[in-house]
């Protein structure tokens, strides 16, 4: 078993208290002028989304943040509506049936994710750190690997070194791989990695590749 041989001890963050301040800072700033450039863009999706199939635009979850509250998650919806009508189920993107027309778009270049510039505003998350889930996968990993909590120590974020080189996390087996970059992340996070991670990731969407 993984958790036999996982060492449990505590990993610091790699921020001191004034540079996590001021990454706070900058993300309600970064944010806040984010939201106003791209919100004629995202008026756009809304309508699109809503004239698809007439459900709502804006899908919210559940999720769990900073010192394991539970928080909602805002995305533009990319799924039917009755996605999830039997239970969680993780998405493999490509070939997921649910997935609706306009939702295979905004997931390939990310667009579905502009809400979340809500959620860095009211400060539930981050631009960068570990990518917020559920309480419902979030057992199963702890049973695996107990080092998860350590994540609770920071804001979870829109992106992340483990979202760019692990990409969507739609089987346990990336879900544990992806722990073990996050937890490198929170080790040695400061300014100048969360620049290269928030860069590469720009990078990524503007040529369209997928991560």
């Amino acid at each position: 078993m993984r958790n036999s041989i996982v060492k449990t001890k505590v990993i610091a963050d790699g921020m001191s208290a004034r540079e996590r301040n001021v990454k706070r800072a900058g993300d309600f700033l970064l944010a806040t002028f984010s939201l106003l450039l791209v919100s004629p863009l995202m008026l756009l999706i809304y309508i699109m989304v809503r004239c698809e199939d007439g459900g709502p635009a804006i899908f919210k979850q559940e999720r769990i943040g900073r010192f394991g509250r539970p928080f909602n998650i805002y995305k533009f919806r990319s799924m039917t509506v009755d996605a999830e009508k039997n239970g969680p189920q993780l998405c493999s993107h490509k070939k997921d049936k649910r997935l609706t027309r306009i939702g295979k778009f905004l997931r390939k270049h990310h667009l579905d994710e502009l809400p979340q510039l809500w959620n860095v505003i009211c400060g539930d998350m981050s631009f960068i750190g570990p990518r917020p889930e559920r309480k419902f996968y979030i057992d199963q990993i702890m049973e695996r690997d107990p080092r998860y909590k350590n994540l609770y120590q920071i804001r979870p974020g829109v992106t992340s070194y483990a979202t760019l080189y692990n990409g969507y996390t739609d089987t346990m087996e990336k879900m544990l791989r992806r722990l073990d970059m996050d937890l490198y992340y929170l080790e040695h996070r400061s300014w100048w990695f969360d620049a290269r991670i928030l860069g590469k990731t720009f990078i990524k969407i503007i040529f369209g590749r997928v991560f």
